[in-house]
């Protein structure tokens, strides 16, 4: 990513609409940050943002996968991506369900890595395939499906595709991670 600044800088009260801009304040207390830039910037697209906003809570945190399994993956999108945003805002969501600082260090190793259950290699399996082959091999689906059931297959699918079409944006958009409130 280029040293440059966001090229879109966030919105304020005016930009965001009042229901967007409390949100943001909200979002930042509920994390201990600045009102993340995540929001402060989507939000300038005001309906496009709520409709986004909508999709991903249904993925997380409201899925149906159990919230560890999906802050893995998201980590390990993210640091396929090389989005310091997300590896920054997950990192501190990841703890929050119990995932170790061991755990978080080991997620840049990948599925390989030596101390990931069956079900973790897997999942972290078939997100490096689905960023890298953009599909999951035949012998990674018949083990997903022995693991997942359809809805939580298709879950797994739209999380990964969600995660790195956010960490594309944020990149794009040059966003840093956001500073921890003092």
């Amino acid at each position: 990513m280029s040293g440059a600044g966001p090229r879109i800088g966030p919105g304020g009260r005016r930009d965001l609409g009042l229901v967007t801009w409390a949100f943001t304040r909200l979002a930042g207390r509920v994390a201990g940050t600045e009102p993340p830039a995540l929001f402060t910037v989507l939000g300038r697209a005001r309906g496009l943002f709520r409709g986004w906003l909508h999709f991903a809570a249904r993925l997380m945190p409201g899925g149906r996968l159990p919230r560890r399994d999906s802050e893995l993956v998201i980590l390990r999108v993210a640091m396929l991506a090389h989005s310091d945003y997300e590896l920054a805002h997950h990192r501190r969501l990841a703890r929050r369900v119990g995932v170790s600082e061991a755990e978080l260090e080991r997620v840049a190793e990948g599925p390989e890595a030596p101390g990931w259950s069956e079900r973790e290699r897997l999942l972290l399996r078939a997100t490096d395939e689905l960023c890298e082959l953009h599909d999951v091999t035949d012998e990674t689906w018949a083990e997903l499906s022995r693991q997942l059931d359809e809805r939580r297959l298709i879950e797994l699918l739209l999380l990964v595709g969600h995660y790195r079409m956010l960490a594309t944006t944020l990149r794009a958009l040059r966003i840093r991670p956001d500073r921890r409130r003092r």
